[in-house]
């Protein structure tokens, strides 16, 4: 009896590893009916914290939206997005309903939407499920879930330069004085996405104009025109001459030209809406990702648990230069900057600089001829080091 009930048990242990061992890929190129899935049956949903009309985030996320569409074949109906949802529990709901639409793959583009995201996955390993900004992925043991991002702190390095250079021609003018030269950043939150951009963004200036300082104020929103245009306005009165910000909407932007100073953007070209101060944007193409993700689950391949790529691979620009505010020679310097990031002698978290963690109060100096590497490790940025010369106006 002994014999048979350790061979029964080793037989349901058997069974039970081939069964874990023989379990299908959540990504195994079929929807839910067991069809091969192809570009004409694909359903793909979008979760999204704004909409298109905010000339920002989402209007840049939406952009690539389309083009992964038109590079893949895939028609406007078999898209469901869903905008101006929030990081709380209508992000749930949005979800649940793409599910009960028949996406085999949803995107969510908010950092907030990441534990609503974890959730749905571990509920449905048949669909994929891909988070820009987020850092959950490599933890959660999901196969079908994924972060995403772009190392726009490159970008962000490259505006800064040119805004560094307006800097230089406004000292040389006679304008301001050297400590004058004062950045104004309009920050959503203060964690690491937002630190590491504008880090990289005064890195980027100071690297050109080292007398450079920034100030900052944040919004606690990532879409609030009206707040993002008063937080400009106070950084203006509070002595910045040239405005750059981690938010939205172009609000910033106008209100730099409606002062008679200067501007960079991220996410779309301001230069459309403030064309007398926006100098250049930082941008992402969000296309790069997004074929590339829905191509692995036509083919059947998984998709990387943490994805971010940058300028070698065309995931990250700078929209075309406003010649006619830019600093004469800016071009001519952003090409060879962008050149020294893709071969890797240009490194954006470059020494000398000090800094204090936000979370931790660590102190911590990168000397010159060393540098910190970001999005190594993960996907979404980590850096999180308050640099020497940057202040926080409400901290």
């Amino acid at each position: 009896m002994k014999k048979l009930l350790a061979l029964i048990l080793a037989l349901v242990m058997v069974l039970s590893l081939a069964a874990c061992g023989s379990e299908e890929p959540a990504n195994n190129g079929e929807n839910a009916e067991g069809e091969t899935l192809t570009a004409e049956n694909i359903k793909i949903g979008f979760v999204h914290v704004s909409d298109p009309s905010d000339m920002g985030y989402t209007y840049n996320h939406d952009l690539g939206t389309w083009k992964m569409a038109e590079n893949l074949g895939i028609s406007e109906d078999q898209i469901i997005n869903k905008y101006n949802i929030g990081e709380d529990e209508g992000c749930a709901t949005a979800i649940e309903e793409l599910i009960e639409a028949g996406c085999n793959i949803i995107f969510a583009t908010s950092f907030g939407h990441g534990d609503y995201m974890t959730e749905a996955a571990a509920n449905h390993p048949e669909i994929q499920f891909c988070h820009a900004t987020g850092a959950q992925a490599a933890d959660s043991g999901l196969s079908n879930y994924h972060n995403y991002f772009t190392s726009i702190y490159e970008a962000r390095y490259l505006a800064g330069v040119a805004a560094g250079l307006k800097l230089n021609e406004m000292i040389e003018n006679g304008t301001i004085t050297a400590e004058e030269a004062v950045i104004g950043y309009v920050a959503a939150f203060y964690f690491e996405e937002v630190i590491s951009g504008f880090s990289a963004f005064y890195l980027g200036a100071r690297s050109v104009c080292p007398s450079a300082t920034m100030i900052t104020l944040k919004a606690d929103s990532w879409s609030d025109p009206v707040k993002e245009g008063q937080i400009a306005q106070s950084l203006i009165d509070q002595g910045a001459v040239l405005i750059s910000q981690h938010s939205d909407n172009p609000s910033p932007a106008t209100t730099a030209e409606a002062a008679g100073l200067f501007h960079c953007g991220y996410n779309s070209d301001m230069a459309s809406a403030a064309p007398a101060a926006s100098i250049i944007s930082a941008r992402a193409d969000w296309s790069i990702y997004l074929t590339y993700a829905v191509e692995c689950v036509l083919n059947g391949e998984e998709i990387a648990t943490d994805w971010c790529e940058g300028f070698n691979e065309g995931a990250n620009f700078v929209s075309p230069l406003n010649t006619a505010v830019a600093a004469p020679g800016t071009q001519e310097k952003l090409d060879e900057v962008a050149e020294g990031l893709k071969d890797g002698s240009v490194h954006v978290f470059a020494g000398p600089w000090t800094g204090v963690h936000v979370w931790t109060g660590e102190s911590f100096e990168c000397a010159e001829g060393d540098w910190v590497e970001e999005s190594e490790t993960q996907s979404a940025p980590y850096f999180g080091y308050i640099l020497e010369g940057i202040t926080r106006l409400d901290a």
